[in-house]
């Protein structure tokens, strides 16, 4: 592994701080959401009309075909595309940019005048689960390319969804992903450790502290990602997903969840003020139990992007987060054909800081 962003004096911002831009990859794969594909691009068409006002707004495209045709549907919803979007020509497996793409890291500064950077971990569609995946491999590779920023790389695979952290070193992340030997193994093919983990994130993003969960949500299948379940609105405030139906499959795991970031005291003693987030119903779309959490959520400039899915639940929920985030709009997006594909708004932003 090179020497690390840490070292070269880097930190991985929180995701509320300001954004240059927010990186999305168009959905194309036929396999991802199967007789929903058009409905998944409204909402993307959607996503970009609720960022577009407040950032840059920057589309990977799989050729000009479609860049064109994205930018029609753009125009046609009163997107201001020559204003606010950039496209470009990077092709992709899946939309999951999140997981695929970059992460973004910032040096010493303020907004604007300090040096970005990327870190280039290694992608394998969530443990090889879904082949091929080369080019979204290669994705950080040709965005710091044609982004002209520098790129730190090392041959352990991550994914963006997989951790949150509050811009001050502490990350948040669960054992059923980053533990998984799906992904990484030791030098000498053991499973990796937490040590392990906590040495890499450390150096890559210069982690101080990491909090262990156990395990994410039914219907998932990165095997646990953080960001439907736990994300920082704040330094020392988390919102952390709870069910309230003790016979659902999500309850027990999410109450742990929730104990477990109570009881969680930082280097210096500091502890976190956990907010319950609500969960929606189970969603089962052709008897699949989906994803569901409005823990998926996005903050980007002025705003946060919720995924609601028509159920009384998403306004607990939108005033939770409205209570939480003070001085950020508070923007519904249905969601329910997005999660079909197994992932929401979170999964399928990239923010690029300032």
């Amino acid at each position: 592994m090179d020497a690390g962003p840490a070292a070269a004096g880097f930190r991985w911002p929180a995701e509320w701080e300001p954004h240059a831009a927010t990186w999305l990859s168009w959905p194309h794969n036929l396999e991802t959401w199967p007789g929903r594909l058009e409905q998944a691009e409204r909402a993307f068409v959607e996503i970009v009309a609720a960022l577009s006002p407040h950032e840059e707004v920057r589309i990977n495209v799989v050729g000009g075909p479609m860049e064109d045709r994205v930018r029609a549907r753009l125009a046609a919803r009163g997107v201001e595309v020559d204003r606010a979007v950039r496209f470009f020509q990077i092709p992709t497996d899946d939309a999951w940019v999140r997981d695929h793409g970059p992460i973004f890291v910032v040096g010493e500064g303020p907004p604007g005048e300090r040096e970005v950077a990327l870190h280039d971990f290694g992608f394998n569609a969530w443990g090889g689960k879904y082949p091929p995946w080369d080019r979204d491999n290669a994705v950080p590779a040709k965005i710091a390319e044609l982004a002209k920023l520098q790129r730190f790389e090392t041959g352990w695979v991550l994914e963006g969804g997989s951790i949150d952290g509050n811009g001050d070193g502490c990350i948040l992340t669960t054992e059923s992903c980053l533990l998984n030997p799906n992904r990484n193994r030791g030098d000498d093919g053991r499973a990796v450790t937490r040590e392990d983990v906590e040495q890499v994130l450390a150096d890559t993003l210069g982690a101080t502290d990491v909090v262990w969960l156990a395990e994410g949500i039914a219907g998932d299948d990165t095997d646990g990602h953080i960001d439907d379940i736990a994300r920082f609105v704040a330094l020392d405030r988390v919102v952390a997903a709870v069910e309230d139906d003790a016979s659902d499959i999500n309850h027990r795991p999410l109450q742990k969840n929730f104990e477990c970031l109570q009881a969680f005291r930082g280097a210096q003693g500091q502890a976190f003020d956990v907010v319950a987030l609500p969960m929606p119903p189970p969603l089962v779309l052709d008897g699949q139990r989906c994803p569901a959490s409005y823990a998926n959520f996005y903050l980007a400039n002025n705003v946060a992007l919720v995924p609601t899915f028509e159920v009384p639940n998403d306004t607990r929920a939108i005033d939770v987060l409205r209570d939480c985030l003070p001085g950020r709009e508070v923007i519904a997006i249905d969601s329910r054909d997005l999660v079909f594909g197994l992932g929401a708004i979170h999964c399928l932003t990239q923010q690029l800081p300032r």
